[in-house]
């Protein structure tokens, strides 16, 4: 199969996919389940990829793999956090009833189309590979490797470390400032932004690779300036209060960096 082919055959099985989810969504009432199925959504992508292009077969393995690795970890705790809270609705879609409230029904589906574009659009690092007909892996492919599984391994770490700070009674309504935690106000975000990262160095190893580098770009954008740490921090402020704030003056927002000494009382 041809790369526009598979690219637009992609196209149209996240469409497929993400239209049943909305129907499925609107049944259960709760427009969360999106998030979970968005992430779950790039393991059929990425084999979808690998199993009908031309390139090494080893290669298609392996980004086939590195992508299903993250989107299954990524889809699993979104699922955990959303059914935990299920029938309560994420206040992000609470919120779009509330905005879209004269026309919600055609402008939510609309947004779960868009959201199978946002899946092949960020996809395009793991389909450029799959044409390459070298076999064997270049520089950029293994640096890639490596930065995506020190990325998972750090993500995966600081959720961990939220998730225990969080199982203490005495830090119920604290913030957290451990591990990590204490060197970002965001790890997550910031060891998910690096996963994608090393997924476009991967794709920097095949021709045409360059333009898979629209996902890290897109997803900096995305968790820095709008669904991300915007929303995270308005949510903290309103439920910590002042707590947060001295954790914002003290504490990198996204880069990890040394924490900033309080004012002296």
């Amino acid at each position: 199969m041809s790369l526009p082919l598979a690219l637009a055959a992609a196209l149209g099985l996240m469409v497929v996919i993400f239209s049943i989810t909305y129907l499925v969504c609107r049944r259960l009432n709760n427009y969360g389940f999106v998030d979970v199925v968005w992430s779950f959504s790039f393991v059929p992508l990425a084999w979808f990829f690998a199993l009908n292009a031309t390139g090494w077969s080893m290669r298609q393995l392996v980004i086939a793999s590195l992508a299903s690795a993250w989107s299954i970890r990524l889809g699993s705790h979104l699922y955990r956090r959303v059914s935990s809270h299920h029938p309560e609705e994420d206040s992000r879609y609470a919120q779009l009833r509330e905005d879209w409230k004269a026309n919600f029904g055609p402008m939510m589906f609309g947004f779960f189309l868009l959201q199978a574009l946002t899946v092949v659009l960020l996809g395009l690092p793991f389909i450029f590979p799959t044409y390459n007909p070298v076999t064997a892996f270049s520089t950029w492919e293994i640096l890639g490797t490596a930065i995506v599984f020190l990325a998972l391994s750090g993500e995966a770490l600081a959720d961990g470390q939220l998730a225990a700070f969080r199982r203490k009674s005495e830090n119920q309504g604290q913030v957290c400032n451990v591990g990590f935690w204490r060197y970002s106000r965001h790890p997550n975000y910031f060891f998910e932004w690096c996963i994608w990262v090393g997924f476009g160095v991967f794709a920097l190893g095949s021709t045409y690779g360059w333009i898979g580098l629209i996902a890290p770009a897109s997803i900096y954008y995305l968790l820095r300036h709008k669904t991300g740490v915007p929303m995270a921090e308005a949510s903290s402020l309103k439920s910590k209060g002042d707590r947060f704030r001295e954790y914002q003056r003290t504490t990198n927002e996204f880069f990890p960096g040394p924490p900033r000494n309080s004012p002296a009382s």
